[in-house]
């Protein structure tokens, strides 16, 4: 009887020999006997990857990330958009509906006040024959020569008071006095010295404007930090750059306050002036269309002054925002 070693030996010639068994005592994975021993892999290596990870792992990371459509950022923009328009607007057209409605319900005694689908016609009509740029261009002139000679004196005359003490020592008691009298309360008073022509009129524009710039400049120069003045004087600044560099920037927002009040009473005091005595300006119109008891035309003109203080306050503060860009939002 032969072993096995013999039978392999005694293998006829061209036949391999057969297969070796699996030994069940031997450890799955452990290598044969007769075969060079392979070094195991690092504790830390990564398993091997089969089929289906390799070709996942070759995917390329862009196919992974969701691509976003340009159009549905552009209507997402769009949409908050209109929602904030509809927003700020809500109250307007509110105001506008029970306008509308109040006098055809019978709320309100149409004749005093029409609706404002009339109202809008009467604008329409003064539009389209003249009268109603002719009426505007007379009060806006008025207006902002008023304004401007306001700001030019009031804005450096303000900064002077406000960092000289003895100049406000000076000057502080006469402004007390002018400052607490209503600017309509003197108006007779600027149309007797100055007549019923444009001079009183703008006079009385400028006299109005004056106290709002004046008293928040003051005050926006006294209100300066004190520890960027020191420190604006310790680098041996002039007056001149200490203004520039320290006291102007601080007191633009103060400045543009006053100034912005400044532009709706310089409306409302030329309105009124213009109902005493002038033959051209929105003023007029409002008060002629009282006296021929042409109403819609009467609120057309309120309305014009309405959108003239609301886009020129507007102007104000976008020039306020440009001239205050290093300030930080809060």
């Amino acid at each position: 009887m032969t072993t096995g070693t013999d039978i392999t030996a005694a293998a006829p010639a061209g036949l391999a020999p057969p297969p070796e068994t699996e030994d069940p005592a031997r450890p799955a994975g452990a290598p044969t006997a007769g075969a060079p021993a392979l070094p195991a892999p690092p504790a830390d290596a990564p398993a091997p990857a089969t089929a289906g990870t390799a070709a996942a792992d070759t995917e390329p990371v862009a196919a992974k990330v969701p691509v976003r459509s340009p159009g549905r950022g552009l209507f997402a923009a769009v949409g908050r958009g209109l929602g904030a328009a509809v927003l700020r607007s809500a109250a307007i057209l509110a105001l506008l509906a029970l306008w509308e409605t109040a006098p055809r319900l019978g709320l309100v005694d149409a004749t005093f006040l029409p609706p404002v689908s009339e109202v809008a016609t009467a604008w329409w009509e003064l539009l389209g024959d003249g009268q109603l740029a002719e009426h505007t261009g007379a009060s806006l002139v008025r207006s902002f020569g008023g304004f401007g000679i306001a700001v030019v004196v009031a804005v450096p005359l303000g900064l002077l008071i406000g960092w000289y003490r003895p100049v406000a020592a000076l000057l502080g008691p006469l402004l007390e006095v002018f400052r607490n009298t209503a600017a309509l309360a003197l108006l007779p008073v600027f149309v007797l010295l100055l007549g019923i022509g444009e001079t009183s009129k703008v006079s009385i524009v400028v006299y109005a404007c004056v106290w709002p710039i004046l008293l928040n400049t003051i005050s926006a120069v006294g209100n300066a930090d004190p520890t960027l003045v020191k420190l604006a004087r310790s680098m041996d600044l002039s007056t001149p750059r200490l203004f520039q560099k320290v006291i102007l920037p601080s007191s633009v927002p103060a400045i543009f306050t006053g100034i912005r009040l400044a532009g709706a009473v310089s409306i409302l005091v030329l309105v009124a002036a213009e109902m005493i005595g002038a033959k051209a300006g929105l003023g007029y119109l409002i008060n002629a269309s009282q006296f021929n008891f042409a109403i819609p035309q009467m609120y057309a003109g309120i309305v014009t002054i309405s959108a003239i203080g609301l886009a020129f306050n507007q102007l104000l503060v976008t020039i306020e925002r440009r001239l205050s860009l290093w300030r930080v939002p809060a």
